[in-house]
């Protein structure tokens, strides 16, 4: 361990993950005091005491007043999730990829996304409904609201040379986002669009990113039958 690694928070925090990941402090047991901590790293006990919020905030760690700092017994277990490019997903598996843009305006946000996309009711946003194919066939049907307060440039695009997905990701960075995902059986629409037989169930998502508080994007993806979502954990 060298000075570099006791000299910020980020160094301490590493030791104590390295303790905690190799058992040397075990699930359920009670770590050193900050006290001790600071004074076993030749530190400021604010120094330690960052490390150790860090760690509880990550859910590795418990702290109580009073009653010391321990090792979670059933630390939570995250998968990390990233906003896939669909042109990428489609070409990774060997297909040619294109997509269509269906319908494009500007339009009042509707009342049913009032309460999670907080956008000025004064102000339009781009609405876009997307067909998005695999050799042909369809891959997925997108229906996108974008906050043009957060994306300005995308009010004057089209998005047929390239989808709103992909410019997204590309030019309107995020902080944070909300995911959920679910299934909803093909009504006509989704049968002619996506090739489904009446009632088959298909597998949904909805996302809205983020800028800090601002808002970029509501998005709803609804997937051709077959599809199957995959990550990392």
């Amino acid at each position: 361990m060298t000075l570099t690694d006791t000299n910020s928070w980020t160094g301490i925090r590493e030791v104590l993950l390295r303790r905690i990941h190799n058992r040397i402090w075990q699930p359920g047991e009670l770590i050193p005091h900050e006290a001790d901590l600071a004074e076993e790293f030749g530190c400021a006990r604010t120094t330690v005491n960052r490390a150790l919020r860090d760690l509880a905030e990550s859910g590795l760690v418990i702290r109580k007043r009073r009653a010391g700092t321990r090792v979670a017994i059933n630390p939570p277990q995250r998968a990390t999730l990233t906003i896939p490019i669909i042109r990428e997903e489609v070409e990774s598996l060997g297909r040619s990829y294109r997509h269509s843009v269906l319908e494009r305006n500007l339009r009042a946000l509707p009342p049913m996304l009032h309460g999670a996309f907080h956008v000025s009711l004064s102000e339009d946003v781009l609405f876009l409904k997307t067909l998005h194919f695999s050799d042909e066939r369809p891959y997925a049907f997108e229906e996108r609201h974008i906050n043009l307060d957060a994306a300005p440039d995308a009010r004057d695009l089209a998005f047929n040379e390239i989808s709103a997905n992909e410019w997204l990701v590309h030019n309107a960075p995020y902080t944070h986002g909300d995911l959920s995902f679910f299934a909803v059986n093909a009504d006509e629409t989704l049968c002619r669009k996506l090739d489904a037989t009446t009632g088959t169930a298909l597998f949904a998502m909805e996302r809205i990113t983020w800028a800090g508080e601002m808002p970029i994007t509501h998005v709803r993806l609804i997937f051709a039958p077959g599809y199957r979502m995959r990550t990392e954990i």
